[in-house]
């Protein structure tokens, strides 16, 4: 019984060691007032907005690029406040393209 519930320990340490590495580079959710957000996304991190697309009447989707190829993707609320919600890199945009005229 002692030798079964210490299997079982170790298997559940081993299930939780992958968990603690594919952390994400955002541990939380960012948010900030929408005009703070651009400001510091143009002047901290050189990035100029991209891309947008609207989700609801009450939310817009952002993309941010830098030169560098780094890229924030931002939601904009109605009320006022901007959330980053995703980041990466090796961003590569491809302009040929017209997804709204399909």
């Amino acid at each position: 019984m002692i030798r079964t519930a210490a299997i079982c320990m170790v298997c559940l340490c081993l299930m939780l060691v992958p968990a603690a590495y594919a952390e994400s580079p955002i541990a939380e959710v960012i948010c900030e007032p929408t005009s703070r957000m651009h400001e510091k996304l143009t002047r901290q991190f050189r990035a100029k907005r991209t891309a947008t697309g609207v989700r609801s009447p009450e939310q817009v989707m952002e993309v941010w690029t830098s030169k560098s190829g780094d890229w924030t993707m931002v939601m904009t609320y109605a009320t006022g406040t901007s959330c980053i919600v995703a980041m990466g890199h090796d961003w590569h945009a491809h302009a040929d393209e017209d997804p709204a005229r399909g």
